[in-house]
Order: C-alpha cells, then sequence, then structure tokens
C-alpha cells in the first residue's frame, strides 16, 4: 500500500516567523524579511493582524485587519521606497 501523493500547496504567501526585529514572509519559493524599523505599520500589531496576509495579485500583499497594502517590491527593495510612514514610530 501506498501513500497517495500531497496536492500542491494553495498558500501563496505565508508567515513563517515573526521576531523583535521583523517577520519572514514565504512567497511561493522565496523567503522575505520585513524588518519593523522599515515597515513599521506592523511593530505594535496582533501576531493574528500578522499572519492574515493575502496575495490579490502576484505584487500586491495585503493585511486586511490593518488595511495595509504593499508591492512586493518594496519589500524586495525597500532602499527604492523611500517614503516611510510614521504611524508607530
Amino acid at each position: 500500500m501506498t501513500s497517495a501523493t500531497h496536492g500542491a500547496s494553495t498558500s501563496q504567501v505565508e508567515v513563517t516567523n515573526i521576531s523583535q526585529q521583523g517577520f519572514w514572509l514565504l512567497l511561493e519559493n522565496e523567503e522575505l524579511f520585513l524588518p519593523f524599523s522599515e515597515f513599521p505599520w506592523f511593530r505594535n500589531v496582533t501576531i493574528s493582524n500578522i499572519l492574515h496576509v493575502e496575495l490579490p495579485s502576484s505584487n500586491h500583499l495585503y493585511w486586511p485587519e490593518l488595511d495595509v497594502d504593499l508591492a512586493v517590491e518594496s519589500v524586495r527593495h525597500p532602499e527604492q521606497f523611500p517614503l516611510v510612514s510614521q504611524f508607530g514610530t
């Protein structure tokens, strides 16, 4: 008797770890780090709020409870997006 092959993952984005400095997202096969110093919207929110992330399109991350939208490129290359919210700082 053999086991059935597992299906493909349906989650295209998930939070894999949270630390005092920030959190990691697994986006398909790429792991991205969002430091709280560069993404202050997440600094003082609940773990549940961080974990509930959606990928409405291939370059768009959305946290519905926080009403935070981020372009994936702004996470990959935050230095190219110098505008930083003052929220939570």
